[in-house]
């Protein structure tokens, strides 16, 4: 179950995504940003998808197609993260779903989602024993940023790929 502090962000975006769908668009994609900042910052994971489909079905909704579609390729990463977490994870399963998240991330041209999406991928490739392909996946990738290194995907894909690399 999640803290309250948690349901209560939750609802934050609830009531925002409902403020959107009434016509208030600026207003309630506000609240959602809002509501999904804080709750990721408490590092609750579990309602982040929740909230990204809400977020993205909005954003549709009030004609920012393109930040909507970007958000679901973020959706499709998560949902093979938890795929993995299950009790017994159902590993093809979430490789379809980072594979899917990758090859929309592409195609929107967003290379942050690709980078998330390519670091799942990479570390399922990883303890599959599969390093080289992981590595050949995730440099070029990882290569074609060239600022926010101080930003926690990249630092995260940097060690991965060194430890990918040793």
């Amino acid at each position: 179950m999640l803290p309250i502090y948690v349901l209560c962000h939750v609802n934050r975006s609830r009531q925002g995504w409902a403020q959107a769908m009434q016509g208030q668009g600026e207003a309630g994609l506000a609240q959602l940003h809002q509501g999904m900042s804080v709750t990721l910052a408490t590092g609750q994971t579990l309602s982040q998808p929740f909230c990204l489909v809400l977020l993205a079905e909005a954003a549709g909704y009030t004609g920012q197609v393109e930040d909507g579609r970007r958000l679901l390729a973020e959706t499709y990463r998560l949902q093979g993260d938890l795929l993995l977490r299950q009790a017994t994870p159902d590993v093809a399963q979430a490789e379809a779903c980072f594979h899917h998240a990758l090859a929309l991330a592409r195609r929107q041209q967003a290379k942050s989602w690709e980078l998330r999406a390519a670091m799942s991928l990479a570390r399922l490739w990883r303890q599959q024993g599969k390093c080289a392909e992981a590595y050949d996946l995730l440099a070029p990738i990882y290569g074609w940023f060239t600022e926010g290194f101080d930003t926690v995907d990249l630092q995260e894909a940097k060690a991965l790929l060194e430890e990918l690399a040793g």
